[in-house]
């Protein structure tokens, strides 16, 4: 760890968010990565989405990706966000269950029918996360200058 020294930028702050502002910034966004469980390792797709209600929909085609989200162990989701304006970054993270939904577009309170692809394919399974824990943070991002730190700096602040 690199120790704070005057006249440098401090630390962000790391602020925990409340649930609804985590299901706000799922709401206002559409893109996310999936973390699933294959047979002896952990894998990571990018997907888009959708809310419905306090739960996360998506589509995707046969595959490794469906299946793994279907098995038995929990999945994980996952959006961030830098911005801009506020300097500030935050990420989202819903931890839970995956069971497919049938005919979820004949539903007319579904909101499945939102979901749009960015890869040509079949996609016909829909799924729905249920979420079991929703857990998010937003920080400041500090200076970009602070972010370079030379290996003479990493080795001192080691040695310390």
């Amino acid at each position: 760890m690199v120790p704070f020294m005057s006249g440098t930028t401090p630390p962000p702050r790391t602020e925990v968010l409340e649930s609804r502002d985590c299901w706000e910034l799922l709401r206002e966004n559409s893109m996310g990565r999936l973390g699933v469980w294959t047979v002896d390792h952990p894998e990571i797709f990018p997907l888009t989405y959708v809310t419905d209600g306090q739960t996360i929909l998506f589509r995707t085609g046969p595959g490794t990706k469906l299946d793994a989200a279907l098995g038995t162990a929990p999945v994980a989701f996952e959006i961030d966000g830098v911005n801009t304006g506020t300097n500030t970054a935050w990420s989202v993270v819903v931890q839970g269950r995956a069971d497919t939904i049938s005919a979820p577009l004949a539903s007319s309170g579904s909101r499945a029918h939102r979901l749009i692809s960015w890869q040509p394919g079949t996609k016909d399974h829909f799924v729905r996360i249920t979420p079991e824990l929703v857990t998010g943070r937003r920080f400041t991002v500090v200076p970009v200058h602070d972010w370079e730190i030379s290996l003479d700096d990493a080795t001192r602040s080691g040695l310390d």
